[in-house]
C-alpha cells in the first residue's frame, strides 16, 4: 500500500473533522462528501491549488463548528446558455 504524503494526511484529517462536525447538522454530510469527491479529481501535481483548497477548507470547518451555523453558502458557476 502506498504511503501518503504529509499534505494527503492533512487533507484526510480535515475530511474526518468535517464529517464529525457535520454529524449533528442535517444535510451537511452529503454535501461534505460530494465536495471532497469532486476535489479528489484534481491532479496531484497541482499542489498550489490543493493547498489553497486545504486552507479554504480549514476556514469552512471553523464556520461549521460554530454552534450558530445552520448552513454553508456556496458559489456556483451559472449555467451557460446554448
Amino acid at each position: 500500500m502506498a504511503r501518503h504524503s504529509k499534505l494527503q494526511k492533512q487533507i484526510l484529517a480535515l475530511y474526518r473533522q468535517f464529517l464529525r462536525a457535520g454529524q449533528d447538522k442535517p444535510g451537511f454530510i452529503p454535501r461534505i462528501r460530494d465536495d471532497f469527491r469532486q476535489n479528489a479529481l484534481i491532479k496531484k501535481t497541482d499542489v498550489m491549488h490543493i493547498e489553497y483548497l486545504y486552507r479554504r477548507g480549514q476556514r469552512q470547518l471553523e464556520q461549521l463548528m460554530d454552534v450558530n451555523t445552520k448552513q454553508l453558502g456556496s458559489f456556483s458557476k451559472p449555467a451557460e446558455k446554448s
